[in-house]
């Protein structure tokens, strides 16, 4: 069976006439092919290294020497049929400094390869490196990190490597990558602290970086880095090796590994854990990856007449059910686990991917370190794979403790992302108000007419805004007119006041804490870095909303109420006290574990008009957070002004 490419080129996937015998979806294929040992890929010492690649439907295989990443071969040697569909070869002496690749005889031809599991790669990675990973450790290389209790105790700050330093005004030095955010003592316009320092500033806990594996050189050429250029990543080429373009050196391969880790070590050592994004749903083409290549067919999902399954929207699904795949996938987090002591993973479009990879995942992370997060984008979406086996929020109670981002929340408070002049909560919106409960509660099943998706309350990311879809700045702009800045900016406060005192794990985008805009662009994944930058000049100009941030996140992290660990917790904990339209109130009550008070109340008012509230009898309350907009009558009501939150307690 072919599929015509756009090229004319036609690719066979398991032809049992043109692949030795055997086709990839035949029954049983992988009961009969997969490999059970963990020494795939490289095995480097000086004294030798073993080459084993997973190849089951080739002909023959051979590895590809290289002197550089550039250039003809300088050795072709036959690999020998192995057990469980692989391929090996030992070669005495040390090869360090060589590049190699792989090649597979299948349709009557050579495909060459980059091997999947490669640990370092050649500039723009079309060649694996030969390097010893140990001479890539930071002279400070430690196994400590920052110490993270349970999931909700987390505040996670997304950025993207680029944006933190590209900026005129950053004071950043090393602008563009893994150097510059691990600079410190940066100073922007006024003298405000830029980014590490501003970061480390805010109190968040974990740093969530968009793609650092290896992606596409369509999106950035890492030979042409003096040129404009940026993209997300999300184009994965080699998922096992840091992208060059973030590199101060990307023609030496262990630079990027040895910058990478350094930076993960600086960012360990300032108390801020590393959430990595990984793109494990679909490759950048399907036709010229490096599993298509060596064995075609496997590694992706088909349609019954033979197209590309194309649910991520990318051109093509990764066909995770598969096991040589999983494995694959299992592998490599567990390795960027290891290797560059990772602290978490979010992964990109999850409910492609299928549940079984991901408990695997959860599970084995759990006897590396528990403390490590798995988050991803649970959306429900249209695959080749049985839908009561997608990793999405549909399925979340078969994946304990593995967090899915809350888009109902996320809508209820700023109004739908695709209506850009759909209204929500906190520009006036009707009817969100159940919508915002739910993610206040966690996204659990609290009560009637309130629950989401998640068990537990650590299944539940909130926020408002992140790299995709317009900033909440931009959308207020669009969804508020008439409005002028001054009420969008407490509009805007109000989110992420929403975000931070409700139940889950709390996600803020970068800039966030000084409304950032990207000029109304939607989706700015290849657009300039004008576009994309943190604009230090910006958060020069609302240092006091980014002092709000701080506060917020002081109030979260002092008060264990608003980081209720479990279901039971919170229902026993959270009630919805009665509040007229445009406001939102609850109590947190009778909390113990070490928090200062014992009830807490908290309303959220996107009204401008004064409103009346009735409190609960539960002592005498005192104003903890936002007290300048209200007024306390007595014991029992109060008075809103404006739009904001306030926060009462009874010590």
């Amino acid at each position: 069976m072919s599929v015509q490419r756009e090229r004319d080129e036609p690719i066979y996937y398991g032809d049992p006439a043109v692949t030795g015998g055997v086709s990839v979806f035949v029954d049983g294929f992988d009961d009969l092919f997969s490999y059970e040992g963990d020494d795939l890929g490289l095995n480097y010492t000086p004294e030798c290294s073993v080459f084993r690649l997973w190849a089951p439907t080739s002909q023959e295989a051979q590895l590809v020497l290289y002197d550089s990443w550039q250039g003809e071969a300088s050795a072709v040697m036959p690999m020998t049929r192995d057990i469980g569909g692989t391929w090996i070869l030992t070669l005495k002496g040390d090869l360090e400094g060589k590049f190699y690749t792989y090649r597979v005889w299948i349709e009557d031809k050579w495909n060459e390869a980059v091997d999947p599991y490669a640990r370092a790669v050649g500039v723009n990675g079309d060649r694996g490196a030969i390097l010893d990973l140990r001479k890539t450790d930071p002279s400070r290389w430690t196994e400590d990190k920052p110490p993270l209790h349970d999931p909700v105790d987390a505040v996670i700050y997304e950025l993207h490597l680029r944006d933190v330093s590209i900026h005129p005004a950053s004071g950043i030095r090393q602008k563009g990558g893994f150097a510059g955010f691990a600079e410190s003592g940066t100073r922007g316009p006024g003298g405000i602290p830029t980014g590490l320092d501003h970061i480390a500033g805010l109190g968040v806990t974990h740093v969530q970086l968009l793609p650092l594996s290896d992606y596409a050189t369509e999106s950035v050429d890492e030979t042409k880095l003096g040129e404009p250029h940026y993209n997300w990543g999300y184009d994965p080429k080699n998922y096992n090796v840091p992208d060059g373009s973030y590199a101060t050196d990307p023609f030496v391969p262990g630079v990027r590994i040895k910058e990478l880790k350094r930076l993960i070590q600086t960012l360990h050592d300032r108390g801020l854990r590393v959430v990595m994004d990984v793109v494990y749903n679909h490759v950048y083409d399907g036709y010229r990856a490096n599993f298509t290549k060596l064995v075609p067919g496997y590694y992706l999902r088909y349609k019954a007449d033979g197209t590309l399954s194309n649910g991520s929207g990318c051109g093509n699904d990764c066909a995770t059910e598969r096991k040589m795949m999983s494995r694959f996938i299992a592998d490599s987090v567990l390795y960027w686990a290891r290797e560059y002591h990772i602290d978490g993973f979010r992964f990109d479009l999850m409910g492609l991917i299928d549940i079984g990879t991901m408990t695997e995942i959860r599970q084995r992370l759990d006897e590396l370190d528990p403390s490590i997060l798995t988050i991803g984008e649970g959306w429900v979406m249209d695959t080749e794979l049985a839908p009561e086996r997608r990793a999405n929020q549909h399925n979340s109670s078969r994946m304990p403790r593995i967090g899915q981002f809350n888009d109902g929340f996320r809508d209820a408070v700023k109004g739908s992302i695709f209506l850009h002049d759909r209204k929500g909560f906190i520009s006036g919106g009707s009817g969100s108000e159940s919508g915002v409960r739910a993610g206040i509660a966690g996204g659990i099943a609290y009560g009637p007419g309130i629950g989401q998706f998640a068990q537990e309350p650590q299944q539940c990311v909130n926020y408002v805004e992140c790299h995709d879809n317009h900033t909440l700045w931009d959308k207020l702009l669009l969804s508020t007119e008439g409005s002028g800045d001054e009420e969008r900016r407490s509009m805007h406060r109000l989110a992420s006041a929403m975000v931070l005192t409700s139940q889950g794990i709390p996600l803020l985008h970068a800039g966030q804490e000084f409304m950032r805009t990207k000029h109304g662009v939607e989706n700015s994944y290849n657009s300039p870095v004008e576009i994309n930058w943190l604009d230090w000049e910006r958060c020069a100009e609302r240092q006091d909303d980014v002092a709000y941030i701080q506060k917020l996140i002081a109030l979260r992290r002092q008060h264990p109420a608003f980081r209720l660990r479990s279901a039971g917790e919170i229902r026993a904990s959270l009630v919805f006290e009665q509040s007229p339209g445009g406001t939102v109130a609850f109590t947190l009550r009778n909390h113990a574990g070490g928090d200062s008070a014992s009830h807490i109340y908290v309303v959220y008012k996107a009204s401008k008009e004064e409103t009346p509230l009735t409190l609960p009898k539960l002592g005498d309350w005192e104003p903890l957070f936002g007290g300048e907009g209200i007024v306390l009558l007595d014991k029992e009501q109060l008075i809103a002004r404006g739009i904001g939150m306030t926060v009462l307690a009874v010590k």
